[in-house]
């Protein structure tokens, strides 16, 4: 699964909340974000339920590990 499918799932599961208008600019593979996760990444950066993997990369399209799913849910959870 992707980091991009499961905070699609947590963002969902949340009921789809409004979304503030959130550029990845900060990250340099933002514009990778696929149309159809846009939203759910934007809502899951402003949450704090996903962060960038570091030297500015947001991976949405990179598998998430155990560790990382581990990670969004917990954060999901206390967000």
């Amino acid at each position: 699964i992707t980091r991009e499918q499961m905070v699609t799932m947590l963002y969902r599961f949340a009921n789809s909340p409004e979304v503030a208008a959130t550029g990845f600019g900060q990250f340099t593979d933002g514009a990778s974000v696929s149309d159809w996760a846009v939203d759910a990444m934007a809502w899951a950066l402003n949450n704090g339920v996903i962060t960038g993997m570091g030297d500015g990369i947001l991976s949405p399209s990179g598998s998430a590990t155990r560790a990382q799913a581990a990670a969004m849910l917990m954060r999901f959870v206390e967000a």
